[in-house]
């Protein structure tokens, strides 16, 4: 959360020189595809998956980020481990990227945002913590009033969303376009589903070293 409000806070100090930044660091999927075919330096390219992802289009993109992150994240962080969670945090947003790429190879428009990293902390929650229950903004008739929802159902409303607009996003255009990457966050929450199972099976390595030492 810190590496991302801090490279926001950056962003806010460039003014008219953030549109240079945005175009250095952050994700070109055309950009990528020349790299593979030996037309830009690949090593140069392969840092823009990690670097886009503490990059953001806005106040609305980046407090959209960091609530889910500050909701989900933790519990996930305490699963796998401070270390491990980094490694995954980024992995999915790296996959999330790629993910973009996959679908639209040509697009020359900068993706910035941890949504791809995010979604993948989505994936291993929904896996990690089925039974989860979170409170919510439910709107009755005029009135907004909180209640409390399974975690597997508002997410899996969630991911269901990014698939229906990833195909619909599919089927309208191949063109390069603006807008949200939806195949970012498909892509980094399937890899968080893995990461989850990977969480499950070392929560519970760890719960029968402590019956072992406790015995």
């Amino acid at each position: 959360m810190a590496g991302c409000a801090g490279a926001f806070a950056y962003q806010l100090s460039l003014g008219a020189a953030l549109e240079g930044l945005v175009s250095a660091y952050g994700f070109v999927p055309a950009r990528f595809t020349a790299a593979l075919g030996g037309e830009e330096p690949l090593e140069l390219v392969l840092f823009t998956l990690i670097s886009s992802a503490f990059l953001h289009g806005g106040w609305f993109h980046i407090l959209g980020n960091l609530l889910y992150l500050r909701v989900f994240g933790d519990n996930v962080e305490d699963r796998l481990g401070h270390p491990l969670y980094i490694l995954f945090y980024l992995f999915s947003g790296a996959a999330g990227a790629l993910a973009q790429w996959f679908f639209d190879p040509y697009s020359s428009v900068p993706m910035v945002g941890a949504s791809g990293a995010i979604a993948g902390v989505l994936g291993a929650y929904i896996v990690m913590f089925p039974r989860a229950r979170i409170l919510t903004v439910f709107p009755v008739f005029i009135v907004l009033t909180f209640i409390e929802v399974p975690a597997f159902f508002f997410l899996g409303i969630w991911a269901l969303q990014q698939f229906l607009n990833g195909f619909l996003a599919l089927s309208a255009s191949m063109e390069p376009s603006g807008g949200v990457a939806w195949f970012a966050h498909i892509g980094g929450f399937v890899v968080g589903i893995f990461g989850g199972m990977l969480g499950r099976v070392l929560h519970r390595i760890r719960r029968r070293r402590r019956a072992a030492q406790s015995g």
